[in-house]
């Protein structure tokens, strides 16, 4: 008999973690980790143009828009609740400087006001670099020969790290004139969040914030977006500026610099190959994350589906989510519209 009670005893205090995922509702009263509209931020190409929505062959789902039809673009997207876009902009042309970037009527400020005009609620994030807009397609100005801010002591092909600030600083006032609500750098460069946010603030716009682009590998994710962005580099590669996906620890000194510059909300880009990332950062600094499901993501989850491979919905919502549990408030997606109806049920 008492060893009977004994074996009863032990069952009794044996744990059954599966008590809790009996049921729907009960799976969805417990779960830990919820999405919703508000934690999507929607980017959209912008090209010059009318009458424009191309295809992006590499994102199906996904176009290049002309500006006439952003109103309405901007009203469906609004409709659905999220809060957020954030805009890259092809240029008709382009030069050695992006100089279509810090244009006041470039395709950027243009398409910010229309955004704005018909959307006033729409939080309008731009995101700050020159590759769409250089016919080299780098990130900034390059050290050549024919160039003014040519450099003897670092060889031809280098981005000039100090040169770009100063562009960008142009850039960043006249799309915060334009009605940027947030700006994103997202080069990777030495000093850009300073930079910006000391011209932000001289130009009177203190109320705008900076996303900044903390942790940018060089990823091989990217290729759907440089079709996408036409930003695909002329020669070499970003690796001399954007970050080694190998280094955890830099990656964390770089945060920290953003910080201290003054950036508001930290990015980590590309989300899932940096989910030890994105959790580092969120764990020690008190500062809103961010992170980017990028074109490359997207894309092989489109094609494993359309190969049969997996179900979209599925895996795009378990990508989506791990990505917030790893610590991101907000994530750059693709996905945004297709997650706010999966939600909606």
């Amino acid at each position: 008999m008492r060893n009977d009670l004994l074996q009863i005893q032990e069952q009794t205090f044996t744990s059954r973690p599966r008590r809790l995922r009996q049921s729907p509702a009960l799976r969805r009263m417990v779960r830990e980790t919820t999405l919703a509209p508000e934690n999507f931020i929607y980017p959209l190409f912008i090209q010059e143009g009318e009458d424009i929505q191309q295809p992006i062959s590499a994102m199906p789902g996904q176009f290049r828009w002309s500006l006439d039809k952003l109103a309405k673009r901007a009203r469906e997207i609004d409709g659905l609740g999220i809060p957020a876009v954030i805009l890259f902009g092809i240029p008709a042309e382009k030069d050695a400087f992006g100089s279509q970037n810090y244009h006041p009527y470039g395709i950027i400020p243009q398409a910010i006001r229309t955004l704005k005009d018909a959307a006033p609620d729409l939080l309008v994030i731009s995101d700050m670099c020159f590759c769409e807009y250089t016919d080299h397609g780098h990130c900034g100005i390059i050290n050549q020969a024919e160039h003014v801010h040519y450099d003897t002591h670092l060889p031809a092909g280098y981005l000039l790290n100090d040169p770009t600030l100063d562009l960008l600083r142009r850039a960043s006032v006249v799309h915060a004139e334009a009605g940027a609500d947030m700006i994103a750098p997202s080069g990777m460069l030495d000093g850009m969040v300073g930079a910006i946010r000391g011209a932000l603030d001289a130009y009177g716009f203190q109320h705008v914030s900076i996303m900044s682009y903390a942790v940018k590998t060089a990823s091989g994710f990217y290729g759907p977006f440089r079709e996408a962005a036409g930003s695909t580099p002329s020669f070499g590669d970003r690796s001399q500026y954007q970050m080694d996906p190998a280094n955890r620890r830099e990656a964390m000194r770089e945060v920290a610099l953003d910080v201290a510059e003054g950036a508001d909300i930290l990015m980590v880009k590309p989300a899932l190959p940096n989910l030890d990332i994105l959790s580092a950062v969120r764990e020690q600094y008190d500062l809103p994350t961010a992170a980017y499901q990028v074109s490359g993501e997207y894309a092989m989850l489109h094609a494993a589906a359309a190969n049969g491979w997996l179900d979209l919905r599925r895996c795009a919502m378990e990508s989506l989510t791990s990505i917030k549990r790893a610590g991101a408030d907000m994530i750059v997606t693709y996905f945004a519209e297709d997650a706010v109806r999966w939600l909606s049920g």
